[in-house]
């Protein structure tokens, strides 16, 4: 179909479905206003994302240890990314798509880019490291449970297969972005949300973020497991999650729509 054909039979005069072209605008607005945030905003946002998450994890973590059914569990995750959602919170890997987005469509700069960046991941470490502290205090029957998560990350060896689920999980948090960023449906987002945190956790794919958290707990809780080990695992995963979220989708997004973004960018 030629692009004069498309923009008759469409409701708009853009070369793209009207849908797409709809998305496209609402995410580069989004993205726009997240690299326009200030420190304060940045650093808040992100700690309430960090704790919020950990309400996934101890909804994930109260099913395992009733049922061992990490689908189940991955299921009953989702009320963390729901939690995130709805209190308009944040976590460091859903910022590759919406403000890569509107960089490149000009409406932002490098340095805020990496404000943002920088200080969600930060503030997320921060913010689950506290809520891990809050409950492995208040749910010590779980110690084993979430000691048996911990390992099952930082004892994986690097490898083709660490370093295709750490891909994996940044593409599939960053798709669950996209597919909200493609409705205005409360319900569909929160459906897309649901589908995102049972693949993640259900799964067991590399998360930089909300494996940390059960990294931390065990942690907290005795197990044998340190920092260090924490560390070397984190440094892969998160590199690799950047890829997976930036090529798999971010690059293929930007691609679909480059001519939007270059009228964007015109203007």
């Amino acid at each position: 179909m030629s692009d004069d054909r498309r923009r008759e039979i469409g409701d708009s005069d853009e070369v793209v479905e009207d849908e797409l072209a709809e998305s496209f605008d609402a995410t580069i607005t989004e993205g726009a206003e997240r690299l326009n945030r200030p420190w304060r905003i940045v650093l808040i946002t992100g700690f309430f994302g960090g704790l919020e998450v950990g309400l996934g994890v101890a909804a994930y973590l109260a099913v395992l240890h009733q049922t061992g059914d990490h689908l189940l569990a991955g299921l009953a995750f989702s009320a963390g990314l729901i939690a995130l959602f709805l209190a308009h919170s944040e976590l460091f890997t859903e910022n590759f798509l919406m403000p890569i987005a509107a960089l490149v469509a000009r409406e932002g700069t490098i340095w805020q880019l990496a404000r943002l960046w920088g200080g969600t991941l930060v503030a997320n470490l921060v913010g689950g490291w506290v809520f891990m502290g809050l409950l492995t205090t208040a749910f010590p029957e779980w110690h084993d449970t979430l000691a048996e998560s911990a390992h099952h990350y930082v004892d994986a060896p690097f490898g083709w297969q660490s370093i295709v689920l750490a891909v994996l999980g940044g593409s599939t948090i960053t798709l669950m972005t996209r597919m909200q960023q493609g409705t205005q449906s409360d319900p569909a987002k929160i459906v897309a949300t649901i589908i995102g945190g049972f693949l993640l956790a259900g799964l067991q794919l590399f998360h930089s973020i909300l494996d940390s958290l059960f990294i931390f707990g065990a942690i907290q809780s005795g197990a044998d497991i340190t920092y260090l080990q924490w560390l070397g695992w984190f440094g892969y995963v998160l590199f690799f999650n950047v890829l997976g979220g930036l090529v798999l989708v971010t690059a293929l997004r930007l691609l679909r729509t480059k001519e939007l973004l270059e009228d964007r960018r015109r203007s």
